[in-house]
């Protein structure tokens, strides 16, 4: 467990240690839930992606991008449980 200093401004440091297990780096967000009795949750704060990122996802790499028609059965077979 670590123990932090709170400043007279209210603000506290996190060492490094506790940023690089959160995964965050300069200019990154971290989000805080405020918890029962007292305790904070303190997690990355994972930005939300663009529209065009989702793209990506249809690429093949030897190829075109995938079609309606392979789409809808890949969502067939998963939601039927056969990958």
């Amino acid at each position: 467990m670590s123990t932090l200093t709170v400043t007279a401004k209210g603000q506290v440091t996190l060492r490094k240690d506790i940023l690089k297990h959160l995964g965050v780096h300069p200019g990154d967000k971290i989000a805080v839930d405020k918890l029962p009795d007292g305790r904070i949750e303190v997690r990355a704060a994972r930005p939300v992606g663009k529209i065009s990122d989702a793209f990506d996802f249809l690429k093949r790499e030897d190829g075109p991008s995938l079609s309606i028609e392979e789409m809808n059965e890949i969502a067939a077979r998963g939601w039927a449980g056969k990958q």
